[in-house]
């Protein structure tokens, strides 16, 4: 910066805005919206995004099966199809699960999307021969999460979750990597009233 005898120095101050905000900032910024505000902000981030669709489906009850979005993102995850060179995603099937909790998060319907996310991966690795540890690892933890939740469900509803993952222990057998061997140890640990 230049500046001629006898002149003080210029300063330049330029105001930086902060580089990552938060929910409080979100939240006082929501405060200024009136209602119509509001809604139309809810009626952008609705038409943002198909997940964003799903929650709000979920949340406010307006579908008759709120686990069908959450159930095909799942199985277009964990059973692709491999005609179309599509992948596997341990990472993106679970998220199917965790967006659940956040848009609604009941018991019942999560021991039902966790056994389904045993069943879609166990189905397509015997079905193609998949050999992917880490995709095994991710069903046995699964199938142990799956049990837990199962066990704290009411009376009348353990029965058909214990059978559906008993299936699964079973199919696990051939799939070889010691996962039928996990299976049964946690089938023998957490199943027990099946």
């Amino acid at each position: 910066m230049q500046h001629h005898a006898g002149q003080a120095p210029t300063r330049i101050t330029i105001a930086m805005k902060k580089s990552s905000s938060s929910w409080i900032d979100v939240k006082s910024q929501l405060a200024d919206h009136d209602r119509a505000g509001l809604l139309s902000l809810v009626q952008d981030l609705y038409a943002a995004s198909k997940d964003n669709q799903a929650f709000l489906h979920a949340r406010l009850h307006l579908v008759d099966d709120v686990l069908k979005p959450y159930k095909a993102a799942m199985a277009r995850w964990l059973w692709p199809d491999m005609f179309k060179n599509q992948g596997t995603s341990v990472v993106k099937a679970k998220k199917a699960i965790a967006d659940y909790k956040k848009a609604v998060g009941r018991a019942d319907e999560l021991a039902e999307l966790m056994v389904f996310y045993c069943e879609q991966a166990s189905g397509f690795s015997c079905e193609v021969g998949l050999q992917d540890e880490g995709y095994f690892d991710a069903l046995v933890r699964m199938f142990e999460q799956a049990l837990i939740v199962t066990a704290t469900m009411p009376e009348a509803q353990r029965p058909a979750l214990w059978a559906r993952l008993d299936a699964v222990r079973q199919r696990c057998h051939n799939i070889g990597f010691g996962v039928g061997d996990d299976m049964e140890a946690l089938f023998a640990a957490h199943g027990s009233d099946a």
